[in-house]
């Protein structure tokens, strides 16, 4: 993505779409994007604005899909005042009532790369994201024009059990991407990530927490539909996902 997001000749913001490459979810299937450059001192609000049309961030850049004949990815977003976790997320939670938390500035370490290249290998090893290098791990982290953090969850012993890539909007964290070690399989860390931001979101009463893109067909996303009331935005608007 090499693209100035805004439109020198207008002062308009510009908005782009990249060529078509395999969909990493659908097997078959083609993936596309529309993407925009979120540099410059609008970059924040205009990313806020985009996050309430499914917008979702990569590095200093705002995308959603754009794919010929296929809706299959849905953004999701948590109602933080109504959430309520059932049996399966409450034994979550006493798993990892033993962690520690610590939400840290948007900077890279190397203890962080090696749990991320870890998690990527046993877990992703086919992907995209399965030959990054540390400098392609830091540019993950730190190519941010919003307020970025890196959440850390500890055990006992001060190891990192598992970390979240987040970014604070006006309404609530986005979960940018989290990763945790894999042998903690039993400790559902992922969702663990995600129950420590609906809790933040509510002590700083905002309503949502942004989980990105929910696909009914794949087993990858099925966790995001623990977490209710979980709404889903469709072209009436943001509804509760059962709705849509």
């Amino acid at each position: 993505m090499k693209h100035d997001g805004r439109d020198k000749s207008s002062g308009l913001q510009s908005f782009h779409v990249l060529p078509e490459t395999p969909c990493p979810y659908l097997p078959g299937q083609r993936e596309r994007k529309l993407f925009t450059d979120l540099t410059g001192p609008r970059g924040r609000r205009l990313y806020d604005a985009l996050s309430h049309a499914g917008f979702r961030r990569s590095h200093r850049f705002a995308y959603r899909p754009a794919c010929t004949g296929c809706q299959a990815c849905v953004p999701v977003r948590i109602r933080v005042a109504d959430f309520r976790p059932g049996d399966t997320l409450k034994r979550i939670a006493r798993r990892n009532a033993d962690l520690t938390v610590e939400e840290r500035p948007a900077r890279a370490t190397l203890e962080q790369y090696r749990l991320f290249d870890r998690y990527i290998a046993l877990r992703h090893g086919d992907g995209d994201m399965a030959a990054m290098t540390f400098s392609d791990y830091q540019a993950m982290v730190e190519e941010t024009v919003l307020d970025t953090r890196l959440v850390e969850f500890r055990l006992p012993d001060e190891h990192l059990a598992a970390a979240g890539l987040i970014d604070w909007l006006e309404d609530g964290p986005s979960a940018v991407y989290s990763f945790f070690q894999p042998e903690l399989e039993r400790r559902s860390l992922g969702s663990q990530v995600i129950l420590w931001l609906v809790a933040e979101a509510a002590r700083r009463a905002l309503p949502h927490v942004y989980l990105g893109y929910w696909i009914a067909d794949t087993r990858k996303m099925a966790y995001k539909a623990r977490f209710r009331p979980l709404e889903a935005l469709g072209p009436q608007g943001w509804s509760d996902l059962t709705a849509t």
